[in-house]
């Protein structure tokens, strides 16, 4: 559903635009909330209704009687937010996800199929790089792992 990575600036106001190909799916498809929440590796994961509640319902089917999924879903749920975007598509992060992310003016939207995710530019030009020479081989190792 989502693909690509767009670079953005966060306005004076605070607000991201989110991308116009984003945008034009939401219209498509009538979408007209968005979650976001604390993500891994330092960025934020930001979900449209539909899918937070379909994440949403995997995680509160996990036992609570073990430290993992409580740590996990108390991160998680605790850092979520419902936000809702303007005519242009603008969103308003909260300051405490733009503090975890380490977000302060410049931005990449990226597309990873069922989420978008934001990143600090700084931190994804650094993530893209040490990851991009290991690509092949975890790919190898995805596709050996399911044959």
């Amino acid at each position: 559903m989502f693909y690509g990575q767009y670079e953005h600036t966060i306005d004076k106001k605070g607000r991201v635009i989110l991308p116009s190909k984003f945008r034009d799916m939401f219209k498509e498809y009538g979408i007209e909330r968005l979650y976001v929440t604390t993500g891994l590796d330092n960025c934020l994961f930001l979900f449209t209704e539909d899918e937070w509640k379909s994440q949403e319902s995997k995680l509160k089917s996990m036992p609570f009687t073990k430290s993992d999924f409580r740590k996990f879903n108390r991160m998680y749920f605790s850092g979520a937010s419902q936000i809702d975007f303007d005519k242009q598509g603008r969103i308003l992060l909260p300051k405490y996800l733009k503090d975890f992310a380490e977000i302060k003016r410049d931005v990449v939207i990226i597309g990873v199929a069922n989420r978008m995710e934001i990143w600090s530019k700084e931190r994804w030009q650094e993530y893209y790089k040490s990851s991009k020479g290991s690509f092949e081989e975890i790919a190898e190792k995805l596709v050996s792992q399911e044959g």
